[in-house]
């Protein structure tokens, strides 16, 4: 879609959509009227955020990533922000429920999130979907990263920073899954970009 910009347009993205405007659903009349400054991609410029999420979802990998949230909040954001750009299929944020979305800016509107209120309802989600849990922390026992054969669709459980995993996540995922608590001396980033 090539779209005639309005030459007034200032700072980042698109100013208002200039001629005979596109008949397609997926877009958004306001955007079109007063100009798309989001940060997204051109391929999504001017798309309502509904209309991104349902392309995002066609596309994501069978990948989901989980983080607990027992205390303070503050990777939160960034791991929603990493797992939305590495197409996650979903993020599972056990315990809290509020956290700090600053951190995520702004990518958790196109980032499919769920809450588990602990660590048995991610279990009991995670066996009714066939999706076998994977512990990332750095702990005695732990099989290195680089050996571990990953599985495609599982979900990467990161613990609360500083103090990892929390011990009923460990037991958990080394009750069900004895081999799948993975070393995980790289950031988050680097772990799905190994995958």
């Amino acid at each position: 879609m090539t779209s005639v910009l309005d030459e007034q347009s200032v700072g980042p993205g698109q100013g208002p959509w200039v001629g005979p405007w596109p008949d397609d659903p997926r877009l958004d009349p306001d955007l079109l009227k007063h100009g798309d400054h989001r940060n997204v991609v051109d391929e999504y410029r001017f798309w309502k955020v509904e209309a991104i999420v349902e392309d995002l979802d066609s596309k994501r990998h069978p990948m989901h990533v989980a983080i607990e949230n027992l205390e303070h909040d503050f990777n939160i954001g960034s791991i929603v922000r990493t797992a939305n750009a590495f197409l996650a299929r979903e993020v599972h944020i056990v315990g809290r429920k509020r956290w700090n979305r600053r951190g995520a800016m702004v990518t958790d509107r196109y980032q499919n999130i769920r809450h588990h209120e602990s660590v048995d309802a991610l279990s009991a989600w995670a066996k009714e979907n066939e999706v076998p849990i994977v512990g990332l922390d750095n702990v005695p026992g732990a099989i290195s990263l680089e050996t571990f054969d990953m599985p495609r669709s599982c979900v990467l459980f990161f613990g609360q920073e500083a103090q990892g995993l929390s011990e009923a996540a460990a037991k958990q995922v080394a009750i069900e899954n004895p081999d799948r608590i993975v070393a995980a001396f790289v950031i988050f980033g680097g772990v799905l970009g190994t995958l």
